[in-house]
């Protein structure tokens, strides 16, 4: 019998202010429970703005600690109540002056799992992240969630094909990619590279993108949100490009063991070959 997942992605605009924010998430968390969803995921550095267009020490205050900070203890609670996973890309402080770009998982009993850190780090115009976070040093961890097998890559690491390839290799079934992504930077790249990422490694990936400009630069966020099979194929709609949207849609399970059955990619890597791949 096929096992049949219902995921669920959220794109939205800054609201002007953190703790409006959050309710717009926590409202998102419960209609998506409410068309049957089993799991979420949020937009990169959800409940803020995307602060890193500027460089301005006053965003460290939007960092906590994880899992012991207040924001993930609220969505705990909430994931027990709605019996949904949740997956929250959030700014981490592991200690002062140690600040991560990060995202918790937690399952649908509300229990905290544990969390991804986004391992590469741009530092171009409209993308100062390197102000903010360190590299990512937790490795590419698998939460094995009442759902499934779920993966996380954040937005930039999605440039990067070894990540995506180490969640395959872990055994992941979904990938979510949260993003912060702009229309003149990287739109042209959008519906490439997570759709190539699904064939090469032969899961589902959830690219979630946020909307609108915001009062810290120019960047225009285009949404564009989507779910893709280990096909290449969108799974429905692809989001607006400029609106909010909650994306619910159903991936069948049974398309991963066809797929890997069909092309074997896993049983004919030569990892024997590859050691020059990483030398510095």
């Amino acid at each position: 019998m096929s096992r049949v997942i219902r995921a669920a992605l959220f794109q939205t605009a800054w609201t002007g202010d953190k703790e409006s924010m959050i309710q717009v998430h926590e409202q998102a968390a419960r209609d998506a429970a409410a068309q049957g969803a089993q799991v979420l995921c949020f937009q990169e550095l959800f409940y803020g703005p995307y602060f890193c267009q500027v460089q301005d020490k006053a965003f460290y205050e939007y960092a906590e600690q994880i899992p012991d900070g207040p924001i993930v203890k609220r969505f705990q609670a909430l994931a027990k109540e709605l019996g949904i996973v949740l997956i929250l890309p959030m700014y981490e402080e592991e200690q002062p002056g140690v600040l991560y770009n990060t995202a918790a998982v937690i399952d649908a009993d509300g229990s905290y799992l544990g969390k991804y850190r986004k391992h590469h780090i741009p530092q171009v115009p409209g993308f100062w992240e390197k102000f903010y976070f360190r590299p990512g040093n937790l490795g590419w961890p698998i939460f094995d969630t009442k759902v499934g097998k779920i993966g996380v890559y954040i937005c930039y690491d999605r440039h990067f094909p070894e990540g995506w390839r180490a969640l395959g290799l872990a055994g992941a079934e979904i990938v979510f990619n949260p993003s912060a992504t702009s229309r003149g930077l990287s739109a042209y790249l959008w519906q490439l590279e997570q759709p190539a990422a699904a064939v090469a490694n032969e899961y589902f990936i959830g690219a979630i993108n946020r909307v609108g400009v915001e009062e810290y630069g120019d960047n225009d966020f285009y949404g564009t949100t989507y779910f893709v099979d280990p096909e290449a194929q969108f799974v429905g709609e692809v989001a607006s490009d400029k609106e909010t949207e909650l994306v619910v849609r159903d991936l069948d399970m049974a398309k991963l063991r066809e797929v890997r059955d069909r092309w074997q990619f896993y049983r004919d890597r030569r990892p024997d070959a590859y050691p020059p791949l990483t030398a510095p």
